[in-house]
């Protein structure tokens, strides 16, 4: 079971690590690459946008729950 938590904490590290790159900054990001670029006129965010922050948000609450369980796995041990 811990090894499984620590190939899913360090896959989902990565993959937030990836995801907060593509969003974009300030003066945009590697996000216009992939038609980030594409401003909606109802929104302020285009869908691409919308969905890259969903994405990393399921990611972000993967990672934390792998943190919390091998803290609780490894303290129980």
């Amino acid at each position: 079971m811990i090894l499984t938590l620590q190939i899913a904490l360090i896959v989902s590290s990565l993959l937030l690590i990836l995801l907060v790159l593509l969003h974009r900054g300030r003066g945009g990001g590697l996000s216009s690459l992939f038609g980030g670029g594409m401003q909606s006129s109802l929104s302020g965010s285009s869908v691409v946008e919308k969905n890259l922050d969903r994405v990393t948000l399921f990611v972000g609450a993967v990672w934390i729950i792998c943190v919390i369980g091998l803290g609780l796995l490894v303290k129980i041990s």
